[in-house]
């Protein structure tokens, strides 16, 4: 992304300019200039010389191609239009919906886009824990459940666009020999048991993958996807509650969804709770029989892995290396219920189409 050598401080100078920059696409020129977020991609809030807030985003290098991302924000389109509260893209002043630029310091050009600034909190956290409030507990996830369920409502029956195009959250992008996020069995932090472990877990996640696609009516459990579906990406407006960040949406299981909702918050007191709304929400929706359900498991498994490869192909990165050991822990303890248990934790149960 950056010519070498960068450090943290010289890249957000680098982004700053080029948030300065990029913004004469929209027509408009920052009075304010101030960093909400710096981890994939770096956002911005915006405030112009008459007062006018945005939202713009810089994202990363080579993470998606430009007919990926406008696939992207042609879907958070569609669904505004349908009634869901996803923030609204401010196009340039030529009608695209992002724009590429770049500044001296940028391996290459970078894409940029904005959107109209919302205020409010955020639903909730899963990195500080549920804590001891069922009753917000239950209320937060059964509107997660809600979500999620509409929103997969809505991909099944959303005609694509011709060229639209976005990646796999399938067998292949998860455990195949190249998945999405990276060879997570490869990560140099693992010990030899550890690595050892996880390559048992995949096989067995690969095994039912391959089964669940043999015999469930995969219309009714795999399509487009949010897949990054946390309490910290449900944004509180007005009494409105808005889906943010649909940087890593792409096609995938279902139950991939609920398992990313579910995963960081595994070992809370408080899980079953968590768990139990957010199944009564989708229920609310969409269907979701027991013997589908009953195959969690895999995609929380999988779900870990994913973090794993997250951290493998970000070697440099110093929040990299603070996660891994936590990541690891997490997943490796997950691993053990999950191979160790057996068919106690994924029922062998032929799931019935419709």
């Amino acid at each position: 992304m950056f010519e070498p050598p960068v450090q943290h401080d010289q890249a957000l100078e680098i982004l700053r300019r080029l948030a300065h920059s990029a913004f004469r696409h929209w027509g408009l020129e920052p009075a304010e200039l101030s960093l909400i977020k710096f981890r994939e991609n770096a956002v911005f809030k915006v405030v112009t010389q008459h007062g006018e807030r945005f939202a713009l985003r810089i994202h990363r290098g080579g993470y998606h191609c430009d007919r990926a991302l406008d696939s992207e924000l042609q879907w958070m389109a569609a669904l505004q239009r349908a009634g869901f509260d996803v923030p609204t893209i401010v196009p340039t002043v030529d009608g695209r919906l992002f724009a590429t630029d770049s500044v001296e310091g940028l391996a290459a050009p970078l894409q940029v886009d904005v959107f109209e600034w919302i205020e409010g909190h955020q639903l909730g956290t899963s990195e500080n824990g549920l804590g001891d409030d069922l009753q917000n507990i239950e209320a937060t996830y059964r509107t997660v459940g809600n979500l999620a369920a509409r929103l997969h409502n809505h991909a099944a029956s959303w005609t694509l666009p011709g060229g639209f195009q976005r990646h796999a959250w399938d067998r292949d992008g998860l455990v195949g020999e190249q998945p999405f996020w990276g060879r997570f069995w490869e990560l140099e932090a693992l010990s030899a048991q550890q690595r050892s472990l996880l390559i048992e877990a995949r096989d067995l996640v690969r095994q039912e993958m391959l089964s669940l696609a043999g015999t469930a009516d995969m219309a009714q459990c795999y399509g487009l996807i949010h897949a990054d579906f946390v309490p910290e990406n449900l944004f509180v407006s007005g009494g409105q509650v808005r889906l943010l960040d649909f940087d890593d949406a792409g096609f995938g299981w279902h139950l991939f969804e609920l398992a990313t909702a579910l995963y960081f918050i595994q070992n809370d007191p408080n899980y079953p709770t968590a768990k139990a709304a957010l199944v009564a929400g989708y229920r609310e929706h969409r269907d979701l029989p027991d013997a589908l359900l009953d195959k969690l498991p895999v995609f929380m498994m999988a779900r870990g892995f994913t973090y794993l490869g997250w951290v493998h192909t970000r070697p440099g990165s110093e929040e990299g290396k603070a996660l891994a050991p936590y990541l690891i822990d997490l997943a490796c303890r997950f691993a053990e219920r999950f191979v160790g248990r057996g068919q106690d934790m994924v029922a062998p149960v032929e799931v019935p189409a419709g």
